[in-house]
């Protein structure tokens, strides 16, 4: 079957930014009312519930309206309607992170198949002849880069090493705010790509103007990366970032090593996520709340020790399952039709 055969909806939240960046790629999407019920207060929870109401209302009409073969879920208080109302299609559910969270623990009592990151997610589930490793999945092109286009691209022009600093899309702010005390020194032995976010966008331009020539031509920030991000991790020697799934995908592709800095409000998913890569030797983890004084000495022992960085590259390159996305779409494919 070919893509052009397909027809794909996007379901998501509303007030997202993921309608976006779903549209950007070209994939119609549609948004209905949806809200958690796990550890809210009791003054919340008459108001989310009404929500759930409202969105498994909302995902009948599409699914009246779009009558899909296949189901396919990756978590979220979203996925919940839609799947409550689409208890009669096969259903494939993802487990980006290592953990399932209790969305995605609720859905896997009722789908077909669960595709998995890491063999070590089969633990967290009672009916593991359902489960199927395929990895994380990453967009196509992601490594078409060359490391010399890559620098070109982001204007990188020193021979010193090369650390990427990333905030996701709305930023990290304790991280943002760790690089800029440590900005000058971090520039005397590395260029950074500094992907900030775009809630800090703002004071990043501030308190960086008064940075030297020499300063400036070695920091490279952006509120966020679209295309580029392939080019930017292809040019990294290091990586600095919170450990959402996309570490699990991304850093292995690239054999990117990674100083990890779990977001300490999320219950515990970025720190089981770090955990299973600091256990393969391919990464380093830093609490959030020591980052300020440990990010310094963390990157300097590091891109100090060739060596052990060639080791944790390789370490993490282990970890790759670059045919993560099609095994996932082939597993799609093969309920497409299925009745329950």
């Amino acid at each position: 079957m070919q893509a052009s055969d397909l027809n794909v909806l996007w379901v998501g939240g509303e007030g997202g930014m993921e309608a976006r960046l779903v549209e950007r790629a070209n994939v119609p999407f549609k948004a209905i009312p949806a809200a958690g019920i796990h550890g809210v207060s009791l003054r919340q929870l008459p108001g989310n519930l009404l929500q759930l109401a409202r969105g498994i209302s909302a995902a009948r009409r599409i699914l009246h309206e779009y009558r899909p073969d296949v189901l396919f879920f990756t978590g979220g208080y979203v996925a919940v309607p839609m799947a409550f109302a689409g208890m009669q299609v096969p259903t494939a559910l993802y487990v980006p992170d290592i953990e399932p969270g209790l969305a995605l623990k609720t859905l896997a009592r009722f789908a077909d198949r669960i595709a998995v990151t890491a063999k070590e997610s089969a633990s967290y589930f009672n009916h593991r002849e359902r489960v199927a490793l395929t990895g994380y999945p990453t967009r196509p092109g992601l490594t078409s880069w060359t490391r010399e286009a890559a620098r070109r691209t982001l204007n990188l022009t020193s021979p010193a090493p090369v650390l990427l600093v990333l905030g996701g899309s709305k930023g990290a702010r304790s991280i943002n705010n760790a690089v800029l005390a440590n900005l000058p020194a971090l520039l005397e032995m590395a260029e950074v790509i500094h992907v900030t976010g775009e809630l800090d966008w703002p004071v990043i331009q501030e308190k960086t103007r008064d940075l030297t020539a020499t300063q400036k031509s070695r920091y490279h920030a952006h509120p966020y990366l679209h295309e580029e991000m392939g080019a930017a991790l292809t040019a990294a020697d290091l990586a600095v970032s919170r450990a959402g799934a996309s570490t699990l995908g991304e850093y292995p592709l690239f054999g990117l090593p990674a100083i990890l800095v779990p977001y300490p409000f999320a219950w515990r998913y970025q720190k089981v996520n770090a955990g299973y890569l600091t256990n393969h030797g391919a990464a380093l983890l830093v609490e959030d709340a020591k980052l300020q004084e440990n990010l310094l000495p963390t990157v300097t022992s590091l891109l100090k020790d060739p060596t052990r960085l060639d080791a944790m590259r390789t370490a993490m390159r282990s970890l790759a399952r670059p045919h993560a996305a099609s095994q996932i779409g082939q597993l799609l494919l093969d309920l497409a039709g299925r009745k329950r």
